[in-house]
């Protein structure tokens, strides 16, 4: 019997200790890090070809599932993952964007930035210079293209920081070599100056096919061949 006992409470023991050792495993994942794991699991399958243009940021990219579609003089990469921020795409750079030699990058990331209402503006910038310059320190001439965020109408609340956030990456672009700033923000306003509802899903955060369409007219011109 006392044998028993001791077998019982040696088992209980372990389940308190490999247990909560697992949950905080689980815990201790940042985030998007099983999206990003699949991606570099279909890497390990299939390398994207070098020389691609590589599309990098947040859902609107991710969601975007005919990107190569619509621009087939083109071939295109797409990293879009969750609802990711800047820190997220500084955090997985080594991952999704370093390895794959593109020979441009399109970037869509800092909507989801504001969207809790604490970061400014002037944070937003901050980020994205981390990104920015991360990035030019490993592929210095590669251009790069940041798509403006977008004016999402569930998100209107927001409109000032989204406005002034825009305007500084622009200027701190414009000093920038093989930069382009993207303005999507403006084509998708209306002439009563708000978000034009029929380009966005019912979410009211992502886009439909005709949200998509403007940004590839958008994005065409600045696109390398």
């Amino acid at each position: 019997m006392k044998r028993h006992n001791t077998l019982h409470l040696v088992l209980l023991l372990l389940c308190y200790l490999v247990l909560p050792a697992a949950a905080r495993a689980q815990e201790e994942k940042p985030p998007f890090w099983d999206e990003i794991q699949a991606y570099k699991q279909q890497d390990s399958v299939q390398m994207p070809p070098k020389d691609a243009i590589l599309f990098v940021g947040s859902s609107s990219f991710r969601m975007w599932d005919d990107m190569q579609k619509m621009f087939p003089k083109h071939t295109v990469i797409n990293r879009g993952f969750g609802g990711s921020t800047l820190l997220d795409l500084k955090r997985y750079l080594g991952d999704i964007v370093l390895p794959y030699q593109p020979k441009q990058i399109v970037i869509y990331s800092g909507e989801n930035d504001l969207a809790g209402g604490t970061v400014q503006a002037p944070e937003v910038l901050e980020r994205f210079q981390d990104v920015f310059t991360s990035i030019r320190q490993e592929l210095p001439e590669v251009p790069i293209v940041y798509v403006s965020i977008k004016p999402s109408p569930s998100r209107w609340q927001y409109k000032p920081v989204m406005e002034e956030a825009n305007k500084l990456i622009r200027a701190y672009m414009k000093a920038q070599p093989h930069t382009t700033f993207v303005d999507t923000y403006s084509l998708m306003l209306g002439k009563n100056k708000k978000p034009k509802p029929e380009i966005f899903l019912e979410d009211s955060l992502h886009m439909n096919n005709k949200g998509y369409q403007i940004w590839q007219k958008a994005l065409s011109p600045h696109l390398k061949r």
